[in-house]
C-alpha cells in the first residue's frame, strides 16, 4: 500500500495521456471482447466505454481511478437478447439493468450497505453467477468445433478450428500462469492476438485446405476454402466514421430477461471498489461512497444502451495496471476514456476486430465461461455457509436447475421471462421467504 496517497488527487495533465493510452490498453482486450461476442459494434463499445467512464468521474468527483466497461456476466442475456429480440429491445433490457444500479445507490444512501447484503446473500449471488458462465458454455463449445453459436451451421473445418481454438485457449493459459508485467494484465489479448496469427500462417501455407480434405466438406454450410481471414471488410472501410449507434426500443421481454443479471455485476462492483481502494490507500466506500460509485456505474450502463453500446461497470483489469505502475491520479482514466472515443470513430477498427476467426473467440470463451463459473462457485464457499442443510440446498438446487435447464414462464404474448432472470428472481424470492433454521443464524 503506497504511503503518499496525495498523488490519488485528480491532476489534469498532458503528461498523464501515454499512461492513459497504455490503461485502454490493458482494457482493449475485453473490451472490445464483449461486443464480439454478442453481436454488437466494437466502434460504439469504444465510444461508450469513454463516454461512460467521464459520467462516472464526474458522478464520483474525479476522486476513484477506474475504466468503466461490460462486465463479462451480462454476455448470456446480450447473446439471447440479440439473436431472440434484436439489438433494439436488447439496449432497452440493459438500459433497466442500469436503472437498477440506481434504485441499489438510493437503497444503500438510505438503508446502508446491509441491505444488499440482506436480500443479496452469497447464498443466491453464487448460483446464479454459475448460471451465467454454465448457459453459455454450448456456445464455446460450439464456436471452438467452427461452428455457429448454436451449432446450426458450420463456419469452419472442424480439424482446422480446434487448433485454432487450441492455440488461443492455451496462449491465454500459459500468459495469465507465467506472464511478467504488462503481459501478466492481457492473457485474453495475447490469446486472440496468437490465434489471429495461426490463423493467418494458416492462409499463407494452405494448411487449412489440407486440413479440410479429412473433413467433410458437405457438412460445411457456409465455408470457403480461399481463407481464413479476408481483408477486404477492412479495405472498404472509411478511415473516419461514425459509430453505428443503435437506439433502445421498449420490450418487457428484455428488461425481465436482463434485469436479474444485473445483480451479480452489483455484488462485483463492492470487490472492485475495494480492491482499487487497498491499491491506492484509500476508502473509496467513505469518499466518494459506495452508493455515488454505483450510481456513477448505473448511470453509465444507461447511457450506453441509449447508444446501442454494452453495459459499464468497474473494470479489474484496469486496476491491476494501476497496480503495476502506481499511477493513481484518477485523470489518467480521463486520458484513457478520451483515447478510446477518438478510436471508436476510426472505421477500420471495428472492421479489423471483425476478421477474427470465430474458433478463435471459442477457444477463449471456454476458458472466459468457465472462470465465470469458478467465480460463483468461489462466492459460496468464501460465504462459510453450510451448502448441504436444507434451506441453502433449497435455493441453490432450484436456481442451477431452472437457470442451466432453460425453464420458461410465459403469460400472453408478450410476457416470457426465462433461464438465467428467472433462476434469480425465484432465488431471491426462495431466500425471502425461507425461514432461517433454528439452528443456524439468518443469513445476513
Amino acid at each position: 500500500m503506497p504511503d503518499d496517497t496525495a498523488n490519488t488527487t485528480y491532476r489534469f495533465r498532458l503528461a498523464d495521456s501515454l499512461l492513459g493510452a497504455q490503461m485502454l490498453f490493458v482494457a482493449f482486450g475485453a473490451l472490445v471482447l464483449v461486443p464480439l461476442l454478442t453481436g454488437l459494434d466494437a466502434n460504439v463499445a469504444l465510444f461508450t466505454a469513454g463516454a461512460g467512464t467521464l459520467l462516472f468521474q464526474i458522478i464520483t468527483r474525479g476522486k476513484v481511478p477506474v475504466f468503466l466497461a461490460s462486465s463479462f456476466a451480462f454476455i448470456a442475456p446480450i447473446i439471447y437478447g440479440v439473436q431472440t429480440l434484436g439489438i433494439p429491445a436488447t439496449m432497452c433490457g440493459l438500459a433497466a439493468a442500469g436503472l437498477l444500479y440506481v434504485v441499489l445507490s438510493l437503497l444503500i444512501r438510505a438503508f446502508g450497505t446491509e441491505i444488499l447484503h440482506r436480500v443479496l446473500p452469497p447464498i443466491v449471488t453464487g448460483p446464479v453467477i454459475m448460471v451465467i458462465g454454465l448457459v453459455l458454455a454450448p456456445v464455446a463449445v460450439h464456436m471452438a468445433m467452427g461452428r455457429t453459436g448454436d451449432g446450426a451451421a458450420w463456419l469452419v473445418p472442424e480439424p482446422t478450428a480446434i487448433i485454432l481454438a487450441a492455440i488461443a485457449l492455451t496462449t491465454t493459459v500459459i500468459v495469465a500462469l507465467l506472464g511478467r508485467g504488462w503481459f501478466k494484465l492481457i492473457p485474453i489479448l495475447c490469446g486472440i492476438g496468437a490465434g489471429y496469427v495461426a490463423a493467418l500462417l494458416f492462409d499463407l501455407t494452405g494448411l487449412s485446405g489440407s486440413l479440410q480434405s479429412s473433413f467433410d466438406p458437405g457438412s460445411l454450410q457456409n465455408w470457403t476454402a480461399a481463407s481464413l481471414i479476408s481483408m477486404a471488410p477492412v479495405g472498404e472501410k472509411a478511415w473516419f466514421a461514425l459509430p453505428n449507434f443503435v437506439f433502445p426500443e421498449w420490450s418487457w421481454a428484455a428488461i425481465l430477461f436482463i434485469v436479474p443479471v444485473a445483480i451479480a455485476p452489483a455484488i462485483e462492483h463492492f470487490g472492485d471498489v475495494l480492491a482499487i481502494g487497498s491499491i491506492t490507500g484509500k476508502d473509496y466506500l467513505k469518499d466518494p461512497g459506495i452508493q455515488n460509485t454505483m450510481l456513477g456505474d448505473g448511470l453509465a450502463t444507461s447511457l450506453a444502451s441509449m447508444l446501442g453500446g454494452p453495459p459499464n461497470t468497474t473494470y479489474s483489469e484496469v486496476s491491476g495496471a494501476v497496480a503495476l505502475t502506481k499511477a493513481f491520479n484518477p485523470a489518467i482514466m480521463t486520458w484513457a476514456a478520451i483515447t478510446a472515443i477518438v478510436l471508436s470513430f476510426v472505421g477500420k477498427i471495428g472492421a479489423l476486430l471483425a476478421t477474427i476467426p470465430v474458433p478463435v473467440m471459442g477457444g477463449i470463451m471456454i476458458m472466459l465461461f468457465g472462470m465465470i463459473t469458478v467465480i460463483g462457485i468461489n462466492t459460496l464457499v468464501k460465504s462459510g455457509q453450510d451448502l448441504t442443510r436444507p434451506r441453502n440446498l433449497i435455493i441453490i438446487s432450484v436456481i442451477l436447475v431452472c437457470g442451466i435447464g432453460g425453464m420458461k414462464f410465459t403469460a400472453g404474448d408478450s410476457f416470457v421471462i426465462e433461464k438465467i432472470g428467472l433462476a434469480a428472481i425465484l432465488g431471491l424470492v426462495l431466500n425471502l421467504i425461507l425461514p432461517a433454521e433454528k439452528s443456524e443464524p439468518e443469513q445476513q
